[in-house]
């Protein structure tokens, strides 16, 4: 494999979602449809990502595993084993629904999977925040009793946001992305969410969303008080480093090398929040802009440099590759 993968957007359409794909990524979307996520890198049974260019276009990620386990995940990847991290764009117009996602030790009664994620906020309106654990002293019976209520939001804890700050989004963790943040969303391989409140909204189909108060309540870990995130900081940051993967946010100014997606033997994934990135491989050069998610598969000798001032995110050492 002496290429890296760039594949091709999916996108889904969510009541809470916009058009800033097009304004702030420079994407074409679909017409006539409110756009809030954007599947980057995906391997699961019901949306797979397929290269966009390249001598492997048209393939898609599971084919490509099967094909070479070694070449695309290293040692001893099982062919069947799905790509363990998906990554998404996310255009949060408006607030979406309180929700939490199963811990390992809960999901598998629940008929679930684990899913713990990192935002990382590539743009913010003035004024946006995100909402993530409870406020300090809220009890369970608390918390049941508001949702019965309908006063949920006088007991979560909720921060202002600007562009640059990040936050680990742990299975268990009680979350909502507010209004006005485009994030980029790194997170194991899991589509399982349960939602514990929807502040009275309706879906796109004008009916209220589903909602799952006894999955939610099994999960919600209830000593969760008021988390802070990463700041923005300039220069070089680990942004997550737990059991699942490591996020690493690197600033490089026009023309510096990136070293650190250098190394072979692991695979690794690239993230272009500004600027434009070029990745030399022995096949040529490969150029991606802000926006862009490439997957550098374990085989790839390469090198890569900022072709204009850049902010990029590395994540690696995901569970078991």
């Amino acid at each position: 494999m002496n290429t890296p993968l760039h594949f091709r957007p999916l996108y889904q359409e969510r009541v809470w979602g916009g058009r800033n794909f097009e304004s702030k990524l420079g994407r074409t979307l679909p017409e006539n449809k409110v756009i809030g996520e954007s599947w980057e890198v995906v391997d699961r049974s019901e949306a797979q990502s397929v290269v966009a260019e390249g001598p492997h276009a048209g393939k898609s990620l599971r084919e490509l595993i099967r094909e070479d386990p070694v070449a695309i995940m290293g040692e001893g990847w099982d062919p069947e084993r799905p790509f363990p991290i998906l990554v998404k764009w996310l255009d949060c117009q408006e607030r979406l629904s309180l929700q939490v996602h199963p811990p390992a030790d809960v999901a598998p009664r629940l008929g679930g999977e684990p899913k713990t994620e990192n935002w990382y906020v590539a743009d913010a309106t003035e004024g946006a925040g995100l909402i993530v654990g409870l406020r300090r002293g809220v009890t369970r019976e608390a918390f049941e009793k508001a949702i019965h209520d309908s006063t949920l939001e006088s007991l979560v804890h909720r921060f202002p946001v600007s562009a640059g700050d990040s936050i680990l989004v742990q299975s268990g963790r009680l979350h909502a992305i507010d209004a006005g943040n485009l994030i980029l969303e790194i997170q194991q391989n899991s589509d399982t969410t349960y939602r514990v409140y929807d502040w009275g909204r309706v879906g796109l189909d004008g009916k209220p969303r589903q909602l799952h108060i006894e999955e939610s309540l099994a999960c919600i870990d209830f000593n969760d008080f008021e988390p802070e995130p990463l700041r923005a900081t300039p220069g070089d940051v680990i942004l997550a480093e737990c059991a699942e993967f490591r996020i690493r946010k690197l600033e490089r100014p026009a023309g510096a090398a990136i070293d650190e997606v250098a190394g072979a033997g692991v695979p690794r994934l690239l993230h272009v929040v500004r600027g434009a990135v070029v990745v030399a491989t022995d096949a040529g050069n490969h150029s991606f802009s802000a926006g862009d998610n490439i997957l550098l598969p374990a085989s790839l000798a390469c090198s890569a440099r900022a072709e204009s001032d850049a902010v990029v995110l590395v994540t690696d050492e995901f569970a078991g590759a």
